[in-house]
């Protein structure tokens, strides 16, 4: 399974996690899954993880997600990627 996955330092995840949850990009529309994740020592920056049942539904989110601009304003922050399991490669 494909997954799209991303880092961001939110500042204030309280503030941050309604706007998460609305998903005005769309940005999760055809998941399987959504898991978001906080570092225990900095519960500000959090881990998205959004499973997608193909690739190319993966890479479309992907392309809504940036093309939205919403992660324009994070200036710390890795991703969005599209990641598989390594065993999948190749196959």
């Amino acid at each position: 399974m494909p997954f799209l996955r991303t880092r961001l330092q939110v500042g204030d995840y309280e503030a941050w996690r309604p706007m998460f949850d609305q998903d005005a990009p769309g940005a999760r529309r055809d998941a399987v899954h959504t898991r978001v994740l906080r570092n225990v020592d900095d519960p500000n920056e959090v881990f998205i993880e959004i499973e997608f049942a193909t690739v190319d539904a993966a890479r479309a989110a992907r392309d809504r997600l940036v093309a939205s601009g919403v992660l324009d304003r994070f200036a710390d922050k890795s991703g969005p990627t599209v990641v598989v399991d390594a065993a999948e490669i190749g196959r």
